[in-house]
């Protein structure tokens, strides 16, 4: 965030003609030579420059920005775990057991109590899951602020760590639609769809979270992909979707079997034909959920496939 500059204009002569000193931290018009604002304060990036000519060229940031993928947000300082000085040096055996004394009391150091170490653990959990399930960044910064409010909350004493991380990656997935099901979660994590789904809806409730209703059309685009189905085919079947939500024909049914029946009505339809099965395996739906689903769309949208 920059300087504000919403003065435009100077209140006195109604010049444009504006100046603003940031080492003085002021602004002054260059007509008349008021000063319109000081006092200013500055608040983009820090930058210093450690040259000894006093022209600022080199302009190093001077640290990282701040995360919620870490317990201290990344403002606490570490120590390299390589035995080598700032200039790539070895460091001598006599003080390699001073500086590995050094690395574990600072590592011990930067936890202070069961909550930031419990913080600790669950934040490196979601990176590991979120890595493994090709996340972006923006879906484990969300899942971390979740677990954050929940731990602030209290939540998670009496549950397991790894189930209240499921359920913060879970709500996350639902807020920034990236087409995740509890299931794909529970394969990952190794812990079952049932608890992550109890601890989910918990969760949900008492931190007040709102989630969009599960929308089957954002599966389409990765369904069809695992699936190796053209353009057309997702096309037609987020048509098929579209056509059933006009007429309320997906209201309490699971957002994967409403999908995997669409892009399998859609697949038939053209020269791309997938088998239940094929579809069931990458979809984690069972087959008889498909073949009841393509069956009530094909009916009532009045749609005639030669099987």
């Amino acid at each position: 965030m920059g300087v504000d500059t919403t003065v435009v204009k100077c209140p006195e002569c109604s010049s444009r003609n504006l100046e603003y000193d940031e080492n003085r931290g002021e602004r002054h018009c260059n007509d008349c030579g008021i000063v319109i604002e000081e006092d200013i304060v500055d608040q983009s990036p820090e930058w210093r420059d450690f040259n000894d000519s006093g022209q600022q060229t080199d302009r190093s940031r001077v640290g990282a920005p701040m995360t919620n993928l870490l317990h201290d947000k990344g403002l606490s300082s570490t120590i390299d775990w390589q035995n080598k000085d700032y200039s790539g040096n070895l460091i001598a055996s006599r003080n390699r057991s001073q500086l590995y004394r050094m690395r574990k009391w600072q590592a011990r150091s930067r936890t202070k109590g069961s909550k930031e170490r419990n913080l600790q653990q669950a934040l490196a959990q979601i990176q590991q899951i979120c890595s493994k399930m090709k996340l972006p960044k923006t879906v484990q910064e969300r899942s971390a602020d979740i677990y954050r409010r929940a731990l602030a909350e209290d939540l998670v004493r009496g549950r397991s760590i790894d189930s209240m991380v499921c359920a913060s990656i879970f709500i996350a997935n639902q807020q920034m639609l990236t087409a995740r099901t509890v299931d794909d979660i529970a394969k990952v994590a190794r812990i079952g769809p049932k608890e992550i789904g109890r601890t989910y809806r918990d969760v949900k409730r008492k931190l007040a979270i709102r989630t969009p209703l599960p929308d089957p059309k954002i599966y389409v685009n990765r369904f069809c992909s695992e699936l190796q189905l053209g353009p057309k085919v997702q096309q037609t079947a987020l048509d098929i979707i579209r056509r059933a939500e006009e007429l309320e024909m997906t209201h309490g049914k699971s957002p994967c079997g409403v999908a995997a029946a669409a892009i399998y009505i859609s697949s038939q339809t053209s020269e791309q034909a997938r088998t239940q099965r094929e579809i069931a395996e990458v979809t984690n739906v069972t087959e008889v959920t498909i073949r009841n689903r393509y069956k009530q769309l094909a009916k009532s949208l009045k749609i005639e496939l030669d099987i």
